[in-house]
């Protein structure tokens, strides 16, 4: 049970992050642009399908994208029987 409530403690570390990075302008030479590329990579295969499934909602021309907080919650949620 440890180690599955660690592994999805640095699932959610990795969505907050993806998060984070999406706000910040970067060249694509610069070196935290693979931390970005690796954090899609290990994100997308969750988020990708949950975006899909949800409307962005907007605010004005801003279209929010609501699949991080559903899929932390939902993560959330899920480690709670585990006791985490």
């Amino acid at each position: 049970m440890g180690l599955l409530c660690t592994l999805i403690s640095l699932y959610v570390f990795a969505i907050f992050a993806r998060v984070l990075f999406s706000w910040i302008p970067l060249a694509q030479e610069s070196p935290v642009n693979v931390v970005r590329t690796w954090l899609v990579r290990i994100t997308e295969p969750v988020m990708g399908p949950l975006r899909r499934a949800l409307p962005p909602v907007r605010l004005g021309r801003i279209a929010l994208d609501l699949s991080p907080i559903v899929l932390i919650i939902g993560l959330q949620v899920a480690r709670m029987p585990l006791g985490c």
